[in-house]
């Protein structure tokens, strides 16, 4: 269940975030620890990884808008992070980063509605994504393609 605050919180954040060309890409409250924990996720407007001090900055921004707001009455942690690599490969970036890497694509398909395969990357480009199967580029049309997620390696 989501903090009642986690709304305005997210919402300040948000508001600091955009004047420093950052997004917030997520927001936690997490009571379960003490003190409690606020976790904020941001990144570049431009998809590009942020850096140490860009977080530093936006903490030191953000602690000072969560104090002048009151909106927290107890004790607590903020802690500002990248949100990391997701399973699901989005963007060029993310398919330049993980050639190699073993996916599963889900891909519509005429016969079957969706097929899923397995394979390790080897690129996406303008028309297609090429994924080694088992030592054979298997060419899958990009339009065809639903989704692109990382998996674990076969044993």
């Amino acid at each position: 269940m989501p903090h009642p605050l986690a709304p305005d919180l997210e919402r300040l954040a948000a508001d600091i975030a955009a004047t420093t060309d950052l997004t917030v890409h997520g927001l936690q409250v997490l009571t379960h620890r003490i003190p409690m924990t606020v976790l904020v996720q941001v990144q570049r407007q431009d998809g590009n990884d942020i850096s140490l001090d860009e977080c530093a900055a936006y903490s030191s921004r953000f602690s000072e808008a969560l104090d002048a707001a009151d909106l927290l009455q107890d004790a607590f942690v903020l802690e500002i992070s990248s949100p990391g690599v997701s399973e699901e490969l989005q963007n060029d970036r993310d398919f330049r980063s993980f050639r190699g890497f073993p996916v599963e694509i889900v891909s519509a398909s005429d016969q079957v509605g969706e097929e899923r395969r397995t394979g390790l990357l080897l690129e996406r480009n303008e028309t297609h994504v090429l994924l080694n199967v088992r030592g054979r580029t298997v060419r899958l049309p990009r339009d065809s393609v639903l989704s692109v997620r990382l998996t674990s390696p076969d044993p």
